[in-house]
């Protein structure tokens, strides 16, 4: 089982200590690679190899994305302070881009989507540069090589665990530079097409209960991953 050795590697602080490394990062030139951790691309890389190769790789950063990995950090007696979700920390570096004038590339969700998410960005911040591409239309690979070209600041990438990650890893070593996120879903909520969980939900950590209200069908990939997760993690917590 190592799913003990993923969490003694995911980041222990504050969402704001992050959001300011990751920022250093991309203001200052280097290339980081950020995996936004929820239980679900835990469990895969106990199936997949390349996966468990990612979590365990030094040169990837990772942070607590959903408070089932903070309660189970807590459980295997590491620190953790609080969750770093992938929405909020992608907010807070495309406005560190914007208002610094970087190149930002956003790659997944639908092409009104990614598209709104673009126009935004570029009234918001006039500075900035933005390059998109939707995640349902030509060769992923051959995109990646299109980005690699081009050297932006900070990529954000929205196609689902573990797609994302997966596709970011086998590109990394094409780039000198630059922040590579998985972003999942985040693009519908920074675009404004979908309305994040109300603030009770956001405060209390339940935002998972909120979309599974709205989504009941999420209920089964819920149980897939949370509920084995957090059992797996107290059986490993007991030895």
């Amino acid at each position: 089982m190592a799913i003990a050795e993923y969490l003694q590697r995911v980041f222990p602080g504050t969402a704001e200590e992050f959001c300011q490394k990751a920022g250093k990062a991309m203001l200052s030139g280097e290339k980081l690679f950020v995996v936004t951790a929820n239980p679900e691309i835990m469990m895969h890389a106990e199936k997949r190899a390349e996966i468990r190769e990612i979590l365990l790789s030094p040169d990837t950063a990772i942070t607590p994305d959903g408070i089932s990995v903070v309660k189970a950090m807590r459980l295997c007696g590491l620190p953790a302070k609080e969750r770093i979700t992938g929405v909020d920390l992608a907010d807070q570096l495309l406005r560190q881009a914007g208002e610094n004038g970087k190149f930002v590339f956003l790659l997944g969700a639908k092409e009104d989507v990614v598209s709104a998410l673009a126009d935004k960005l570029k009234r918001d911040y006039p500075a900035v540069t933005v390059r998109y591409h939707n995640g349902y239309d030509g060769d992923k690979d051959a995109i990646f090589e299109e980005i690699a070209a081009a050297a932006p600041d900070l990529v954000l990438v929205a196609l689902g665990v573990p797609a994302q990650e997966l596709l970011i890893a086998k590109h990394l070593g094409k780039f000198q530079k630059g922040v590579f996120i998985g972003v999942g879903g985040s693009f519908d909520v920074l675009s404004g097409k979908k309305q994040r969980a109300p603030a009770l939900f956001v405060k209390t950590n339940t935002e998972w209960l909120y979309r599974i209200l709205r989504e009941p069908s999420r209920l089964g990939r819920f149980w897939q991953n949370n509920v084995k997760f957090l059992g797996e993690v107290r059986k490993t917590a007991k030895k």
